[in-house]
C-alpha cells in the first residue's frame, strides 16, 4: 500500500515511521541523511506532501554548496553522450523562477537568482574549433545558443581581452548564489516542521532486510519509514549500507576563487563568462553584491580538500587570459569542496534494491541546477512509491545486475517502487532503533 500525502497523518494506518508519535521521541516517515541543498530541498519537499520528516547533518546548508558557484548552465556545459541528464537539466532550469520565487516566500530569504545569461569564448583557434562542434551538438539538440564574433563578444562584455576569437551566447542559462540557497532551505525546512538532528548519521540501521533509520554518532536511535540517503561525496560510506546496494560515488577536488569588485570598477561582468583554456575550463560569475567567483578545478584527489598554490595560480592565469583586468581586483577567499560523482556524471535519484532506502546523491558539477527537479522527483517517490517519468532514468538500480540505461532503470525502479511502498506501510510497526 503506498502512504499518500493525504493519509501520512491519519492515524496508525497512515503513519510511516512507525509506532505513531507518541510511540517514541526520534521517529519520522522520512529521515534524510544529509543537509547539504539536496538534502535539504528533499525534506522541505517531502514536508510539504505532509510527511513527518527530519534531516541528519551536524551542520546544515554545508557541503559542496559553500564552495560551489552557483551556474544554471543546461546549454553551456552539455557534452556528447549526456543528452538523457539534458532532458533533466532543461527541466529543472525551467522550474527555477517559480521555484526561487516559492523558496524565497518560503523562507523569507533571497537565494540570490539571477536571469543573466552566459557567454562562452575562446582564446585561440583550437577554442574556437571546440566551440563551433559545441554549438552544433547544441543545434542538433533543439537548444537556443547563438554564434558571435570576437568583437560582437567584447561590445557585450567589454572587459574580456582582446584576443577573444569567438564565442555563443546563452540567453536561458542562469545563476543562482548556493550559500544563499542554502541557507533559505534551511529556513524553509524550518518553517515547514522539518525536525534537525544536529549530528552526523553514524550508521544506517538495517531489520529484516530493509531500512528502518540510523544512528547518530551518539547512539541516538532514529527511525523512519523511509530513509533517503543524500551526503553527497560521503554517501558511499555510510557503514551498514549492504555492499550490492553501496552508491558508486566518488569525490571530484573542486578549487574555487573569490573576488571582489569595488565599486569603481563596476559593472565589471554582466554576465557569466566562461572559457576552455589550454584544455581546462574556466568560468567567471559576477554576484549582484559586487562578488566574483572563479573556479573551478577538477582534480580526483580522493578527500584532500586543500586549497594549492598551484590550483590558485592555474585558476588566476587562465581568468586573467579571459579577463585581464582582474588582477587589480582583492582576492577575498580560496577554498576547495568534493563533487559527488556517479560513473557516468548523472544523479542517483529514487528508490534502491534495499527496501526503504532511497538515494539522492550524485548530482556531480550539476548539484544546483537540479536542486528544484530533485526536491521535486524525491518528494513524489516518497509519497506514492515511484518515481515520475522524468527520473527515471536516474534509479541508482541502473548500476545493479546489469540494469544500465533509461530502459532497465525504468523497470527496475517501479519494482523497486512498490517495494519501498510496501516497507513504508510495515514501518508503522517498527519499534525506535
Amino acid at each position: 500500500m503506498h502512504t499518500s500525502p493525504g493519509n501520512a497523518h491519519s492515524g496508525t494506518e497512515g503513519h510511516a515511521g512507525g509506532g505513531g508519535r507518541g510511540a517514541a521521541r526520534h521517529t519520522h516517515d522520512v529521515l534524510v541523511v544529509g543537509g547539504g541543498i539536496i538534502g535539504l530541498v528533499t525534506a522541505w519537499r517531502a514536508a510539504q506532501r505532509g510527511l513527518d520528516t527530519a534531516v541528519a547533518d551536524p551542520a546544515p546548508g554545508g557541503g559542496a554548496a559553500q564552495v560551489a558557484a552557483g551556474m544554471l548552465a543546461a546549454v553551456s556545459e552539455l557534452h556528447y553522450g549526456e543528452q538523457t541528464l539534458l532532458g533533466l537539466n532543461l527541466a529543472s532550469a525551467a522550474r527555477y523562477p517559480a521555484f526561487a520565487a516559492e523558496l524565497e516566500e518560503a523562507s523569507g530569504q533571497d537565494i540570490g537568482y539571477r536571469a543573466c545569461g552566459t557567454l562562452a569564448v575562446a582564446l585561440d583557434a583550437d577554442d574556437r574549433a571546440h566551440l563551433r562542434e559545441l554549438h552544433a551538438l547544441q543545434l542538433a539538440s533543439g537548444l537556443e545558443a547563438q554564434w558571435l564574433t570576437g568583437r560582437e563578444c567584447r561590445r557585450l562584455e567589454p572587459m574580456l581581452a582582446p584576443g577573444v576569437r569567438g564565442g555563443l551566447r546563452v540567453d536561458g542559462d542562469h545563476q543562482c548564489d548556493p550559500r544563499r540557497l542554502a541557507t533559505a532551505l534551511v529556513r524553509a525546512c524550518e518553517r515547514a516542521g522539518v525536525v534537525f538532528h544536529r549530528q552526523r548519521a553514524g550508521r544506517l540501521s538495517v531489520s529484516a532486510d530493509r531500512a528502518t533509520g540510523a544512528v547518530l554518532d551518539d547512539g541516538t536511535g532514529v527511525a523512519a519509514g523511509l530513509t533517503v540517503l543524500a551526503a553527497g561525496s560521503m554517501s558511499g560510506r555510510l557503514p551498514g549500507i549492504p555492499e550490492e546496494v553501496l552508491p558508486p560515488v566518488r569525490p571530484v577536488k573542486g578549487q574555487v576563487l573569490r573576488l571582489r569588485v569595488p565599486e569603481r570598477y563596476a559593472p565589471f561582468l554582466s554576465r557569466t563568462v566562461r572559457a576552455v583554456v589550454r584544455g581546462g575550463p574556466v568560468y567567471l560569475v559576477p554576484r549582484e553584491n559586487g562578488e566574483l567567483v572563479i573556479g573551478a578545478t577538477s582534480e580526483e584527489l580522493g578527500w584532500d580538500t586543500t586549497v594549492t598554490a598551484g590550483g590558485v595560480y592555474e585558476l588566476l592565469r587562465d581568468a586573467h587570459e579571459l579577463v585581464p583586468g582582474l588582477t587589480e581586483l582583492p582576492l577575498t577567499e580560496t577554498r576547495a569542496g568534493l563533487r559527488p560523482c556517479s560513473p557516468d556524471n548523472a544523479p542517483l535519484l529514487g528508490p534502491s534494491a534495499l527496501p526503504g532506502l532511497h538515494l539522492a546523491t550524485g548530482h556531480h558539477r550539476n548539484g544546483v541546477l537540479l536542486t528544484p527537479v530533485t526536491g521535486d522527483a524525491m518528494a513524489e517517490a516518497l509519497a506514492t512509491g515511484a518515481l515520475p517519468e522524468e527520473a527515471r532514468a536516474f534509479s541508482p538500480l541502473r548500476f545493479a545486475g546489469g540494469a544500465t540505461g533509461a530502459s532497465g532503470a525504468t523497470g527496475a525502479a517501479s519494482a523497486s517502487a512498490s517495494a519501498s511502498a510496501s516497507a513504508s506501510a510495515s514501518a508503522r510497526q517498527e519499534q525506535p532503533v
